[in-house]
C-alpha cells in the first residue's frame, strides 16, 4: 500500500468519524429544543425522540456553508393521537421549530 493511498483512507476516515460526531451533536440539539417546545405548548413528546428527514448544505447568515438538518418529531395533546412537528437545524443552530396546527415556533 502507498503513502497517498494510506493518507486517502485516513482522510476517508476522519471525515467520516468528524460526520458521525457532528451529527450526533445536531441530533441532540434537536431533541433538546423539540421537548423544550412540547414542555412550553402542554404537550407529550412522543418516544423522546427526533428523527432525520433532510441533509443539505446551505450558506449559514456569515455566507459560510453549513449542513442543513431537518428533523422530524411526533408528539400528543391527548394521548389518543399523534401529531408530527419539525425542528430545523443549520450547523448545530437550531432555526425554526414547527408543530401540526400550530405557526412557526422559535427555539
Amino acid at each position: 500500500m502507498s503513502f497517498f493511498t494510506l493518507v486517502g483512507i485516513l482522510a476517508v476516515m476522519g471525515l467520516g468519524l468528524w460526520f458521525w460526531r457532528d451529527s450526533l451533536g445536531a441530533r441532540e440539539q434537536a431533541r433538546s429544543a423539540s421537548a423544550r417546545v412540547c414542555q412550553r405548548s402542554g404537550v407529550q413528546l412522543l418516544d423522546d425522540t427526533v428523527a432525520l428527514e433532510r441533509l443539505w448544505l446551505r450558506r449559514d447568515r456569515d455566507g459560510r456553508f453549513k449542513l442543513e438538518r431537518l428533523y422530524v418529531f411526533e408528539f400528543t395533546d391527548t394521548g389518543l393521537r399523534r401529531q408530527v412537528g419539525s425542528v430545523l437545524l443549520v450547523g448545530w443552530r437550531v432555526e425554526v421549530v414547527q408543530m401540526e396546527g400550530d405557526d412557526l415556533l422559535l427555539p
